[in-house]
């Protein structure tokens, strides 16, 4: 089948600047799709319009029961870059759709702001969560960042402050690229703008508080970094797992018995392409997922409430498994390994001589290898000092051939 959708990126100077060959698709398009702004450019076009549906899905489908048909989807500037043809290209297939983008609002900012693009991070609270900000920020780093809406610029800068990145220098970017472009900005601890545009994108160059104690994208975040019950993977314990996990761009990480989130957190906090599924079937537990995910900036953690193995069933199949507790549950390592990529690897902790037990028989049967980590802590003996051990730690892993 040939290209039927076609996906327009446009920018604040309308349809008018895009080329003759783009205009014509859209004036021949049997169905327009866009938000209100981009379907006031085209009012006098003579095609059925339709605006995003809430959720997004139901618009998607509504495209794709089109296929065929002529049918253009308007965005603002790359829909390839946080956009709608990322949703778009993973429903239809890549013989069938054209995107032609604009100028981002990203190539625009660091234009305006004479930031090197290759060296800024950029992301997106459009539809998601503030929470993210909290995995972006440390000192001196350069961020830009789609907004949401006008009450964006505000929340951020209260964010940035609560965070301890009061001291940071925030520039709001209103409609780049028309005849309406405005640009200020100010000090986060000290906004004094409560509303701007509902078309901006932000810049932001961190500067953190001197108390602040930044936290790095290493793994191995202090224990004090988490909420937990004392179901926590130390430290040290922690850094090591994600070693033996080896995330790579992409992947997803099944946490088996979850605790607190520790593991799946510091997974997500590797790169902002993983994603991981937190499996905890204890109430309590389940909020400090949620509450230390939100904190550390991963708020797209998914969490599953329920108990393993009967909680796998619809989930995606992961890159990696990490089981820190019911290893020797009926079921558990199994259907975890059944549900296993090949060439995907399964990482398991254990503290009890029984744990350990499960863990050689599962050498036994799956092949693999086994470690086990001591680990001691500095610690006061009356006015003097000693080293305090750990519970030693055995840790199985094996990969799926």
């Amino acid at each position: 089948m040939s290209v039927w959708l076609n996906v327009i990126g446009v920018g604040e100077d309308g349809i008018e600047a895009l080329p003759r060959a783009l205009q014509a698709l859209i004036e021949h398009a049997e169905l327009i799709v866009g938000g209100e702004r981009h379907l006031a450019m085209v009012e006098q076009a003579r095609a059925e319009k339709k605006s995003w549906a809430s959720p997004l899905s139901l618009t998607l489908d509504d495209i794709w029961s089109r296929r065929g048909k002529p049918v253009v989807v308007l965005a603002t500037g790359d829909p390839m870059h946080f956009g709608i043809g990322v949703a778009l290209a993973k429903r239809v297939p890549a013989e069938e759709m054209a995107v032609y983008p604009h100028i981002s609002a990203f190539s625009l900012a660091a234009a305006r702001m004479r930031w090197p693009l290759a060296d800024t991070e950029c992301l997106t609270i459009h539809g998601r969560p503030l929470d993210l900000l909290a995995g972006a920020v440390t000192p001196n780093r350069r961020l830009l960042v789609l907004s949401h809406d006008g009450t964006s610029p505000a929340e951020v800068a209260r964010r940035l402050t609560e965070l301890g990145y009061g001291a940071s220098d925030v520039t709001v970017l209103e409609h780049m690229g028309g005849t309406r472009e405005r640009i200020y900005g100010g000090r986060a601890d000290a906004w004094a703008y409560p509303r701007a545009a509902d078309l901006n994108t932000l810049a932001v160059e961190c500067r953190a508080d001197p108390e602040v104690r930044a936290l790095s994208l290493t793994p191995g975040l202090p224990d004090e970094a988490f909420q937990h019950d004392g179901q926590l993977t130390k430290r040290e314990i922690r850094a090591a797992t994600l070693s033996a996990l080896r995330p790579l761009p992409g992947q997803l990480l099944w946490d088996v018995g979850a605790g607190c989130g520790s593991i799946a957190i510091e997974w997500l906090r590797t790169h902002r392409s993983l994603s991981a599924i937190a499996i905890e079937n204890n109430i309590t537990r389940q909020g400090l997922i949620e509450a230390n995910a939100a904190a550390l900036g991963t708020p797209h953690l998914k969490l599953v409430e329920g108990s393993a193995p009967q909680a796998y069933d619809g989930l995606s199949e992961p890159d990696a498994i990490f089981i820190g507790g019911g290893v020797g549950d009926a079921g558990v390592v199994e259907g975890a390994w059944a549900r296993l990529k090949p060439g995907g690897r399964l990482v398991a902790n254990a503290v009890t001589a029984e744990g350990e037990g499960h863990l050689f028989a599962l050498r036994g049967k799956l092949g693999g290898d086994m470690t086990r980590l001591s680990v001691a802590r500095l610690a006061p003996v009356g006015d003097l000092h000693g080293w305090k051990p750990l519970m030693p730690v055995t840790q199985y892993w094996v990969d799926k051939k």
